[in-house]
Order: structure tokens, then C-alpha cells, then sequence
């Protein structure tokens, strides 16, 4: 009893120190994607599965998103605190997942690193579903390694339902699947040729992965579609660069990658060297799960894009279990790696600041009035500037798209064709022309200080109609500019904008 006093104890303090470490930045304002998340979930709960159809993404997080904004509110401290929650989650679940599946001092390394993750620090205080994504993703791993490497078969079940959570939370959860399914293979060889053993591990993976492609099955619809006309065409082809540094998000930059590999390396290779099944089994398995999450999305976004570090949220059970695993076994200089990665993770918190959309909405929302429009060249901004403008005066909006009539969503469907069939003298001109005499126009475009950060296929169309659309409305002698926002472009936030009120004056 005293020592499960002293183990609750600690696991307290622990979630006391993250709890300090990650509330430091609770009420940064939103951006882009944080606006997205909002204007999802703000809708009615049976309506979000189908709105998916536009954005790309599964339902699981804008579902529970949705009911925690009932109770909550949409502010930005409110919607922050459900990502908090799940990053504080991921504390416990690792003391479990470490002392279960190898000793106690695994469990409790494997606690700290949860705690002071800078992953997951950013994203506890982030609008999204990535602290989600790496909470599911340790369960999903823990029971994994539970039921196919230590042969718990009653862990399958839980790893199906995991695993079907995970794969309705975010879409790379796929490429950790891959990873769980490579994994078995390197069970498989080491299990002894034409024995009892292959086929009840065969009959065990049927069970927990075919629960999870039963769960799954009713969203493969979606997916398809989504993966036909969504995509991600604001992303370019990774460099062999960003394969290398991809494991510095989570482990607060290459310093960080640095120390694990040294003092975690050294606890892997002596574990491997000292143990056979460690050696055949264990760290062959935790390899392929710590890695072909990473390789596998970087490899097809060669051909077709789709890369975002923060995506790697599938990546950080496997990583943070792997890492926990050879700062164990690695004697004094795991201790010493700990340590210094203790110093380090302490010390980083979240961003100060993601937009200055709510800046604007505060300076320039109030000039707006009833049947204003708002022009935005960038359109996934639309969600999150109509969080921070008047909600209830009646704007219009529109993009080079067209006008916008769900605020709340970006409709990514076939995104390039469609601007590409877009022009400035059938979109914009008519909506400048319908504007009455006294009426006013905010243009809305994001700050580019580097064309080379603009050359995916969305991106480049936004910045060619960034300087369509500015360009005519300055030059249309009906308008007249009457402000801008932010007048001089210096010491800007991430992802900043600019707007421009024009009115009509003839």
C-alpha cells in the first residue's frame, strides 16, 4: 500500500509539473488551422462526418470537440484545455505502458519524457487533434507490443479499438498501422518455422486488426473520396533533410535528437547485445514502429505531397517508448541523457503568438458594418476570420473561390482546378460592383516576406491572386483605402496578414 501511495504521489507531481510547463500559452489566439477546428466542431453533431468531405480529415476529434464546446465555450483558453487534457492523459498511459511492458524505472522514464515532451507541450495548447492523436497512439502501441510481442492475447481486443480510434482521429495513423503490420513480420521470423506459435499469431492479428478494418470500414468511403479530391496541395515535396531533423519536433530540436540518439543508442545497443529476445524481437520492433511512420509518408510524398511535422503526432508513443527503453538500459549515461533532456524540455513552452488574425478582428471589426465584404485571397482563412469578426452583423465573404456561404469550413475539393477556373474579372468584379455607394470592402491577404515559401500548387495560385486582388481594388477609382493593418510589416507574428479597408466612394 505505501508503495502505490508513493507511486500516486509521483505520478501527481508529475502531471503538476506538466500542468506548469503547459499552460503558459492557454490563451494564444488562433490561426489557420486552430479556426478550422472551431468552425468544424461549431455545428450540428451529426453534420460533421459529411463536412469532412470537404476538409480531409476523420471525425473523432471534431466530435469530441463539438460536446466540449457546449459545455465549454469556443474561446481560445476553453478549446485549448480538451488538447491539455489529452497530453496530460498521455502521462499516466506511459507509466503504464513502460513498467508493463518492461520494469518499473522503463515505466517512470518513459512518464517523465511524456510530461516534458515539447511535442507535446506545443500541442496542449493548440486547437487540434495532434495531443489526441499521440495519446491514442501510445495506448494503441502499449497494447500492440502487449498482445503481439509479450503474447498477451487479451490485449488484442483493446489494440483493434485503439487502433480504430487512432484511424478516426488523423489519416496518418495509416502509416503507423503499416508499422504495426511490418512489425508482426519481425515477430513472425522469430518464432519458430511451422509451429503452434506462426498460427496463433496469424489468428491473433486477424482478430486485432480485423476489428480495427471492421470499425473502420464505414469511413473507407470518405477516405477515398477525400483522397481523390482533398489532398494537400499547400504542401511540397519533402527534402532528405526534413527525413532527418523529422524526429526534432518532438524532441525540442536537434539537440534533443542528439541526446536520445547518444544516451538512448548506447541503452539499445547494450540491451540488444545482452538479451536474445530483446535482440531478435524487442528493438527490431520498436525500430519499425519508431521509424516507418516517418519513412513510409516521406517516401509517397515524393509523389504526391503531403508532409507536415506536426502530422508525426502518430510517431510519439513510438518514439517516446523507444527512447524510455534505451535511456533505461544505457546505466549512467541514460541517467545523464535524462537529466539533460529534463533541463531542456522544462525550459520550452508553446508559441507566443500563431496569427495576428485576432488583431485585426479587434482593430478593423468594428469599422464593419451589416453587408460588408470580406475578400480573402488566402481561403482557409475564412473560418478564422469569421471567428474574429463581428459574428453578427451580417458580413459577406468570399474568396478567389467565390463567395462563402459555410464560414466554418474549407471546402479543399479539387482546390487548384477549381482556382484555375477562377478568375479576378468573374469572382471579384461583380462582388466589387454590387457593393453600394458607401459600403466598404476588407481585403484580407496573408504576408508574404518570402516567395520561395509559396511555391506549392495552392500556395503560388494564393500569392499570384494575393497581387491580382490587391492590385485591382487599389487601382478601381470607386475605392478608396481608409485603413491598413498592420501599416508597416515588421516584427510580425507566425502566419501574418494584412488588411485593407477600402470604401466606396462612387
Amino acid at each position: 500500500m505505501g508503495t502505490r501511495l508513493l507511486e500516486a504521489a509521483g505520478l501527481l507531481i508529475l502531471i503538476g509539473i506538466s500542468l506548469l510547463v503547459r499552460t503558459g500559452q492557454l490563451g494564444t489566439h488562433y490561426w489557420i488551422d486552430e479556426g478550422l477546428s472551431v468552425g468544424i466542431a461549431d455545428r450540428p453533431l451529426l453534420d460533421i462526418p459529411g463536412v469532412l468531405v470537404q476538409d480531409g480529415s476523420p471525425p473523432l476529434y471534431y466530435l469530441l470537440l463539438h460536446v466540449w464546446m457546449r459545455l465549454t465555450g469556443d474561446g481560445e483558453v476553453a478549446t485549448h484545455w480538451l488538447s491539455l487534457i489529452f497530453a496530460l492523459a498521455c502521462i499516466p498511459a506511459a507509466l503504464w505502458v513502460g513498467a508493463s511492458l518492461f520494469d518499473r524505472r522503463t515505466g517512470w522514464t518513459l512518464a517523465l519524457l511524456a510530461a516534458l515532451c515539447p511535442f507535446l507541450t506545443t500541442y496542449a495548447q493548440e486547437t487540434r487533434m495532434y495531443s489526441l492523436v499521440a495519446f491514442l497512439g501510445l495506448l494503441a502501441t502499449g497494447c500492440y507490443l502487449y498482445a503481439y510481442v509479450r503474447g498477451r492475447r487479451g490485449c488484442r481486443i483493446p489494440f483493434g479499438i485503439a487502433l480504430a480510434l487512432l484511424l478516426y482521429t488523423h489519416n496518418w495513423a495509416l502509416f503507423l498501422g503499416a508499422a504495426f503490420a511490418i512489425g508482426l513480420v519481425v515477430v513472425w521470423t522469430a518464432l519458430p518455422a511451422g509451429g503452434e506459435e506462426r498460427r496463433r499469431l496469424l489468428r491473433d492479428a486477424l482478430i486485432g486488426f480485423g476489428l480495427a478494418a471492421v470499425l473502420y470500414l464505414p469511413w473507407v468511403p470518405t477516405l477515398i473520396s477525400q483522397t481523390l479530391h482533398t489532398g494537400a496541395p499547400w504542401s511540397n515535396a519533402p527534402s532528405f533533410r526534413a527525413l532527418i531533423h523529422a524526429p526534432d519536433l518532438v524532441f525540442g530540436g536537434f539537440d534533443g535528437t542528439v541526446a536520445i540518439l547518444l544516451a538512448g543508442g548506447a541503452g539499445v545497443v547494450a540491451a540488444a547485445r545482452a538479451d536474445a529476445f530483446e535482440r531478435r524481437v524487442v528493438v527490431p520492433v520498436l525500430l519499425v514502429l519508431a521509424v516507418v511512420p516517418i519513412l513510409i509518408p516521406w517516401l509517397t510524398s515524393q509523389v504526391s505531397p503531403a508532409w507536415a511535422t506536426r502530422y508525426l503526432a502518430v510517431t510519439v508513443g513510438p518514439l517516446l517508448l523507444l527512447s524510455a527503453f534505451g535511456l533505461r538500459r544505457a546505466g549512467g549515461i541514460g541517467v545523464a541523457g535524462l537529466v539533460l533532456l529534463t533541463l531542456m524540455w522544462a525550459s520550452t513552452g508553446a508559441p507566443t503568438a500563431k496569427s495576428n488574425v485576432h488583431l485585426l478582428g479587434e482593430e478593423l471589426g468594428p469599422d464593419l458594418r451589416r453587408g460588408d465584404l470580406v475578400v480573402a485571397t488566402q481561403p482557409e482563412l475564412v473560418p478564422v476570420l469569421s471567428h474574429y469578426l463581428p459574428r453578427d452583423d451580417g458580413l459577406r465573404f468570399a474568396t478567389p473561390l467565390g463567395v462563402v456561404t459555410d464560414t466554418g469550413v474549407t471546402d479543399w475539393r479539387d482546390g487548384v482546378e477549381r482556382f484555375d477556373a477562377s478568375s479576378v474579372s468573374e469572382e471579384l468584379i461583380p462582388l466589387l460592383d454590387e457593393v453600394p455607394v458607401g459600403g466598404q470592402v476588407l481585403l484580407v491577404t496573408p504576408i508574404i516576406t518570402s516567395e520561395a515559401r509559396w511555391s506549392a500548387p495552392w500556395t503560388r495560385r494564393v500569392y499570384d491572386r494575393t497581387l491580382e486582388y490587391e492590385g485591382v481594388l487599389r487601382g478601381d477609382p470607386r475605392f478608396e483605402l481608409v485603413a491598413t493593418l498592420p501599416d508597416q510589416v515588421r516584427s510580425l507574428p507566425p502566419n501574418p496578414v494584412q488588411g485593407l479597408l477600402f470604401r466606396k466612394v462612387g
